[in-house]
């Protein structure tokens, strides 16, 4: 199997061992969780979770972007949330990026905490 790193500045980068994706045999993008960082300071936005789903968002995008992929390349999703009452709020933000009619598959779980206590982060899966 080939592997080809992915980075971008126009996303946070890693704070462990660890890449923004991975793209597999140049068929599949396995982008790591994003969080709530804004890549030109490297810190956290500040905001509810509406604006911490926004900049988690870009964020994904600026990867799969580097990847020379879009959101329509996108089949799966990991929602990681600190409190599941902020669902509506997230997929709010989560579905104006996706056709609802071909939506990649997806999960979404509550958890006891998030790195640097962000209140929402997100993985995705693409198909290259």
């Amino acid at each position: 199997m080939e592997k080809q790193i992915i980075r971008t500045d126009n996303a946070p980068a890693p704070v462990g061992p660890y890449n923004q994706a991975i793209a597999a045999s140049g068929k599949m993008l396995f982008c790591s969780g994003q969080i709530a960082i804004d890549p030109s300071t490297n810190t956290i936005i500040e905001g509810d979770v509406q604006a911490q789903t926004k900049q988690v968002m870009a964020n994904l995008e600026a990867v799969l972007t580097a990847s020379g992929a879009t959101w329509s390349n996108v089949v799966k999703t990991g929602v990681f949330l600190k409190d599941m009452n902020d669902f509506a709020a997230v997929n709010s933000i989560y579905a104006s990026y996706f056709d609802e009619a071909t939506a990649p598959a997806r999960a979404c779980v509550e958890v006891a905490r998030l790195p640097k206590d962000v209140l929402v982060e997100i993985e995705c899966i693409a198909v290259l």
